[in-house]
């Protein structure tokens, strides 16, 4: 392992462990109330981002439920590359995807296709800025979101009169902007509160249990409405898999052993294929850097911190890390095809994880290899003539191919015939699909 990945890998064990997450909030805390602050919760939204609208349709109550200032902050999508990889596929799959999360959530969601044009957005955001540091500006702000998502162009109309020409808006995003950088984040529908980042509605629960922790939950709190995000977003799998499920096509999972959300996954993508008795077929593809993207130091620590708090709730082994990138990498996905011969993928797949972001072993090493195809039940020869091959090489440009044929750049990704679902906290909206599949009929092959 290169000095560079030795470091990069003990800075990602140090910022992932426990104790330094304890550490942080334990100092933060000690600092909030030294300076006599309140509980001061920073939250980032975008007039043009369906994350931040389906948030802001919980902001109220986390406000009336917490004894928390909520300070708003409105910002604009980053446009760079490196934060934002085919910024044109996310903004398509984003739509596509609160619009699923909205109706299971019951919550009002307007197809961007009806939406209001874009210069409604430019005297929104004008009209907000020139308002900005008045004291209903919370209010204005999230009515604004909601005018924009239900395309109430009436409405909107009578919101921006007079404002539309300021020329206020753009250097308010860019403030706010700046602002967002300056703690650490790069994303919108965010929140922050003294060290830590909750992005949208998925996490907005760690956020509240730790307010909770703080004893900050105020006396006449309900908070059925926040808590109802956790209870619609649980699968339930059946016992024995439906009569139905035999003819749905396959279950595909696109994966990286780069990916720590990938390696989250992994068992419940196996839970679900085999509750249903799907045939489940795993199609590795390179690690984002190694297919030219860039991941930014500001995007790496959001995504360790956020996949170490996740594995804490799975109870996934996590928190030792030996970067695989490049050798390491081309190994793991060499193997994978023997193991896949030889009917081990599900194993090595598991220990293999394990090695990288729980044991801190260096898959590139022959070393660090046999402890991981050793727990896998792998013929060590045979592994060594599997990663001296090179046939693997185009199996895995045709999945990255495939994956990019259903709009995906990202892992992991599940799909089922034509429908995709990326991110590993999505396997419930995937569950809910094949359910839908087995009841209707739809998709069944004859």
């Amino acid at each position: 392992m290169t000095f560079r990945r030795k470091l990069r890998s003990r800075f990602v064990n140090i910022l992932s462990s426990d104790k330094a997450q304890s550490v942080q909030r334990s100092l933060a805390e000690t600092r909030r109330r030294l300076a006599r602050r309140p509980h001061e919760v920073s939250v980032f939204l975008e007039l043009d981002d369906p994350y931040s609208y389906l948030l802001a349709q919980y902001l109220p109550s986390l406000a009336q439920n917490y004894d928390i200032k909520l300070r708003y902050y409105l910002t604009q999508a980053r446009s760079d590359e490196a934060h934002r990889p085919r910024a044109d596929l996310l903004a398509v799959y984003a739509e596509r995807d609160c619009n699923r999360l909205a109706a299971e959530l019951g919550l009002p969601f307007l197809d961007k296709g009806r939406a209001p044009p874009v210069e409604y957005r430019r005297a929104l955001t004008s009209q907000l800025a020139a308002i900005s540091a008045s004291p209903g500006y919370a209010d204005e702000l999230l009515q604004s979101i909601e005018l924009y998502w239900r395309g109430d162009a009436e409405g909107i109309t009578r919101r921006v009169s007079g404002a539309a020409a300021s020329g206020e808006g753009e250097p308010l995003l860019e403030r706010n902007q700046q602002r967002l950088a300056r703690l650490g984040h790069y994303n919108s529908a965010t929140l922050h509160y003294e060290g830590e980042w909750y992005w949208g509605i998925d996490r907005l629960h760690y956020l509240t249990e730790r307010l909770d922790a703080l004893g900050a939950r105020r006396d006449t709190a309900t908070t059925a409405k926040l808590a109802s995000i956790r209870q619609v977003m649980q699968m339930s799998l059946p016992v024995t898999p439906p009569g139905t499920a035999k003819e749905l096509p396959p279950l595909e999972l696109f994966f990286s052993f780069r990916s720590p959300y990938s390696y989250l996954c992994l068992k419940r993508v196996f839970a679900i294929a085999d509750a249903f008795g799907l045939q489940l077929i795993v199609r590795p593809v390179w690690p984002m850097v190694m297919r030219g993207m860039q991941v930014p130091k500001a995007k790496m620590q959001y995504i360790i911190l956020d996949s170490s708090r996740e594995a804490r709730r799975l109870g996934i082994p996590f928190g030792k890390f030996a970067d695989p990138v490049g050798k390491g990498a081309e190994r793991c996905l060499a193997v994978f095809f023997y193991a896949q011969s030889e009917k081990r993928e599900r194993d090595f797949l598991v220990h293999a994880g394990e090695a990288i972001w729980a044991r801190g072993i260096d898959v590139a090493t022959d070393k660090g290899m046999r402890k991981a195809t050793g727990r896998s039940g792998l013929f060590w020869p045979d592994v060594i003539a599997a990663m001296e091959g090179d046939s693997w090489r185009a199996r895995v440009d045709e999945n990255v191919e495939s994956m990019q044929e259903s709009d995906m750049w990202g892992v992991p990704a599940m799909r089922i015939g034509d429908f995709v679902v990326w991110g590993q906290d999505r396997d419930w909206l995937l569950v809910r699909h094949i359910e839908e599949l087995c009841d209707a009929g739809d998709g069944i092959l004859i």
